[in-house]
């Protein structure tokens, strides 16, 4: 094992907690701007995903002031293209959850053979966003 560098651990996870807020806010917005037959299942996934970043953002904010660290009060910035066809909605989708994989990989990177609670915890989050991403290209493959 080697010591957990735990200033990077923490600014990532801040950066991981603001990335999640925004996916509350993101999702929430996509929840509302969706129309037409499909409309229902549509909404529920983007609620469930905004529920599930939420609780994400928590998890790395209790990670945070465990790591004796103080959690950021902001959210990361969010794209608004006011392209609002579900297609459009369901790339913007992959797109984030793809740069959210992409940062738990990171901090996979920082925790590794370092601390075993947050290995897991990295591998667990890279583990769920991996199946957002196959989730929302399957949901993608009706559109081509």
């Amino acid at each position: 094992m080697r010591d957990l560098d735990t200033q990077a651990a923490t600014n990532l996870l801040n950066q991981i907690m603001e990335f999640e807020l925004a996916g509350v806010v993101r999702y929430t917005h996509y929840s509302l701007m969706v129309t037409g037959p499909n409309r229902i299942p549509i909404v529920n996934f983007f609620k469930a995903q905004a529920a599930e970043s939420l609780l994400h953002a928590q998890e790395s904010g209790e990670i945070i002031t465990g790591l004796e660290g103080h959690p950021s009060q902001k959210i990361a910035p969010i794209e608004e293209t006011n392209r609002h066809a579900v297609q459009d909605l369901l790339q913007e989708s992959l797109n984030h959850e793809q740069k959210a994989l992409d940062m738990y990989k990171q901090l996979l990177g920082v925790v590794e053979d370092a601390s075993i609670y947050l290995e897991e915890f990295a591998r667990t989050k890279i583990g769920q966003e991996e199946l957002h991403n196959l989730e929302i290209k399957k949901m993608l493959r009706d559109f081509s």
